[in-house]
């Protein structure tokens, strides 16, 4: 299973502990919410930058790996890092 952060963990005990109730009106929260999704990915900017060779060539091999395009990869590490939810891999090690 992958690794849960502490958010989708307490959801995931809540889950199991038979805890959650279902929403009321449940179509107005969706469409609300999904109003919320859709402003969130909207892409209505472009931006140019300058980065290596060598970490243009990394981004696309790790975007390959990860079957998405490199510029979807490099959205979304920016997307989590603005949302201070971009996660240091060796900070999880230890």
């Amino acid at each position: 299973m992958a690794k849960l952060d502490a958010e989708e963990r307490e959801i995931l005990e809540a889950f199991e502990a038979d805890q959650l109730k279902p929403v009321e009106n449940k179509n107005t929260e969706l469409k609300k919410h999904q109003k919320y999704a859709e402003a969130t990915f909207k892409k209505d900017q472009r931006i140019n930058i300058r980065i290596s060779s060598r970490d243009l060539q990394a981004l696309k091999k790790r975007a390959l790996a990860e079957g998405i395009p490199y510029q979807t990869l490099v959205a979304s590490v920016l997307h989590k890092y603005v949302d201070d939810r971009l996660v240091d891999r060796e900070s999880l090690a230890g």
